[in-house]
């Protein structure tokens, strides 16, 4: 299998300097639905630090016929949840809080539950916290905030199951993971990202956005697709809270971002470890980790109100695939790992 992971790479570069180009065909065959005047995709692999294929297909804005590029920046909905951890971690190695704080040590008015929901819990799914898209009034007229949702966890008196004891995921979690961020350093949780992650990181143009705060350059805006009718589907009610997926990014940053080794230079190589320790259902801190045909991946999907996104790494052979839609449907996992198999089957 690791041969065949080196002739997929090799594969690739040939692909993108122009020598198969039935390969590149085949991959354009398989986005073939985001071609055109609809909304679309962008598809990035990296091999070491060089992108070695690289397609965008389809409109960012199907209104302004404004077509995808390298620089686009889709709304990454569930794929956030990794720098939302990073955001925790950093203040974890600073000594500011500890992966076993509760909740009622960081919000002293936290009801009593919350005694047994540690900081870990919350970053494996394991918190048992309700989830905040039931508890939201049906007549509810504006969009939902990170305060918002911890605000109707304080309002609760229960789990759904003893704190650590079992896996259920939890953008409630990841709200109040953004809310301890604010009250640990006393930054807004965007700021704090902004600073602390993305300008730290070289990140330019990834932000977690807010509207009427700051400004998503070269913006994709999410859509529909039914029975070949295209409708704007872009904010849901649930779209403002940025802990379990508001951050806003592009092919070109997420190449950057793989460089930099998904942040692993601002916080130790053991917290790191941690990070990437897989727990119940094969979680760590905001990645999956698992193995694909033998090899070990860290991956995740996202999937929100016109956005459906995948993201690969297989961190042995410095490999990631990117796949960023402005679409709500199909699910992309499949497309990208049909990318995968289309060069593994042809190397082999």
């Amino acid at each position: 299998m690791k041969k065949q992971i080196q002739l997929l790479a090799l594969g690739f570069c040939c692909c993108l300097q122009g020598c198969n180009s039935t390969l590149t065909s085949e991959i354009d065959a398989i986005f073939a639905d985001y071609s055109g005047n609809r909304p679309g995709a962008a598809v990035l692999v990296i091999k070491g630090s060089k992108p070695i294929l690289k397609r965008t297909y389809g409109q960012a804005n199907i209104e302004s016929r404004t077509a995808i590029n390298d620089l686009t920046n889709f709304r990454l909905a569930s794929i956030s949840k990794h720098f939302t951890a990073l955001a925790i971690l950093i203040l974890v190695e600073e000594g500011k809080i500890h992966l076993n704080s509760t909740l009622t040590e960081i919000f002293m008015d936290f009801p009593a539950y919350g005694e047994h929901i540690r900081i870990v819990h919350l970053l494996q799914h394991r918190s048992g916290l309700l989830d905040y898209e039931g508890l939201v009034a049906k007549d509810a007229k504006h969009q939902v905030h990170d305060k918002d949702v911890l605000q109707l966890m304080r309002q609760q008196t229960r789990t759904y199951f003893p704190p650590g004891t079992a896996y259920r995921y939890s953008n409630s979690a990841y709200a109040v993971l953004a809310m301890i961020v604010e009250q640990v350093s006393g930054n807004p949780f965007h700021e704090f990202l902004k600073q602390r992650i993305f300008q730290a990181s070289g990140l330019d143009r990834t932000l977690a956005h807010i509207d009427g705060v700051n400004t998503v350059a070269e913006r994709a805006f999410g859509y529909t697709v039914a029975n070949g009718e295209v409708r704007s589907k872009d904010q849901s009610l649930y779209s403002a809270v940025l802990g379990d997926g508001g951050v806003y990014s592009s092919l070109a940053d997420l190449s950057h971002w793989h460089n930099v080794n998904y942040g692993a230079e601002l916080i130790s190589a053991k917290l790191m470890r941690r990070a990437l320790t897989p727990q119940l259902e094969n979680y760590g801190f905001g990645w999956r980790i698992d193995t694909y045909q033998g090899h070990r991946r860290y991956h995740h999907s996202g999937s929100t109100s016109g956005f459906r996104n995948f993201i690969a790494r297989f961190p042995d052979e410095q490999l990631t695939i990117i796949v960023l839609t402005n679409r709500a449907e199909p699910d992309v996992q499949p497309l990208a790992q049909a990318v995968l198999d289309l060069y593994l089957k042809s190397r082999d």
